[in-house]
């Protein structure tokens, strides 16, 4: 989030407008009592007169409270790496800020129109004759109540702060800005997600510096069954201590499924924040496959050829057909059987 340091006197130029309506306030009191105070006009200039000068103290009290809130954020640092509780304190302020925005105009307009006599009787009987006028607009005025509690919710519970990495609607970006009733989340490509605040409350997401910004990276290869995995293992121990995106923590690498053909390898490694755990991925994968390319190119799959085959018989005896047939075959064996006896014995 961009915060800019506000001037020392920034007060100054938000109790501009107030003070120039509490003026005009002012002339219409003092045309009131002395200039025509004895004509009609009196009464509604009077009216006019206490309208404006609610009308300009609720402004000022509500724009010097805005204007507080925000020199509070701007003290807060959150471009260091342990930005936590500076996160977490923009969250609830930011939130808080435009809650009470909101509610200082409600009470101040409600305040003014208390002293307009004809407005103070159609609230009262709005009021009183509620029913149906009241239901229609609850219903009406539903998503908006939902989004304002929920931002409520959000600033105290906060499930999301200011510049936390989320995954939503398979889009992953960061908390750009919590409004009273939406969400901006900037997208990895500069694309912007608007998510109504219910959505946080509702349905479920993927914080990923929900309680640090420490994250584990995986990098998958598809290899050949004569990878050599321990050697790659000892490789990305040097691959992950040659770049400063390795923050130290975890390193290693599996053997996590395999098929007829290959292997799938895992490396895992650990990264501070979410864009350097990507940086650091990409990294690996790159210096890995040049390596392997260079080394060991036999490790990439291959499309292997069956090589058995399938043994055929050199002759096939018919089977017989009937059993004359196979009395036909019994006779002629006995016959060359016989011929063979004589021939022995002459």
């Amino acid at each position: 989030m961009e915060t800019k340091v506000l001037g020392k006197f920034a007060w100054i130029g938000r109790l501009r407008m107030p003070v120039l309506i509490l003026l005009c306030a002012i002339g219409l009191w003092a045309g009131a009592h002395y200039l025509w105070a004895d004509s009609d006009y009196t009464g509604p200039t009077l009216i006019a007169s206490r309208f404006l000068t609610i009308a300009a103290i609720g402004w000022a009290i509500t724009s010097l409270t805005d204007l507080a809130i925000k020199r509070r954020m701007g003290r807060l640092n959150i471009d260091v790496a342990d930005n936590f509780q500076a996160r977490k304190s923009a969250t609830r302020l930011d939130v808080m800020r435009r809650v009470i925005i909101v509610v200082g105009a409600v009470a101040t307009l409600a305040c003014a129109l208390v002293v307009v006599p004809w407005a103070r009787q159609l609230g009262v009987s709005l009021l009183a004759s509620a029913g149906i006028v009241g239901i229609a607009v609850g219903l009406a005025a539903r998503p908006v109540l939902a989004n304002l509690i929920a931002g409520i919710q959000i600033a105290f519970t906060q499930p999301i702060r200011i510049e936390d990495a989320v995954v939503v609607e398979n889009e992953w970006g960061w908390i750009e800005e919590i409004d009273l009733f939406y969400v901006v989340i900037r997208i990895w490509d500069r694309r912007r997600l608007i998510v109504p605040l219910t959505y946080f409350i509702e349905k479920p997401f993927q914080n990923w510096t929900r309680k640090s910004g420490t994250i584990i990276g995986s990098v998958y290869w598809w290899l050949d069954y004569r990878a050599p995995v321990a050697k790659m293992r000892d490789k990305l121990q040097e691959i992950c201590e040659s770049t400063e995106l390795w923050d130290g923590e975890v390193v290693n690498l599996q053997v996590s499924e395999t098929d007829k053909m290959t292997i799938q390898v895992r490396a895992l490694a650990t990264a501070s924040t979410s864009p350097r755990a990507w940086d650091l991925r990409c990294y690996i994968r790159e210096q890995m496959i040049n390596w392997l390319q260079a080394e060991h190119p036999e490790a990439f799959p291959r499309f292997r050829a069956s090589t058995e085959v399938e043994e055929k018989p050199s002759r096939i005896a018919a089977p017989p057909q009937d059993e004359r047939d196979i009395a036909l075959g019994d006779q002629s064996l006995d016959g060359t059987e016989s011929l063979g006896e004589s021939a022995q014995t002459s």
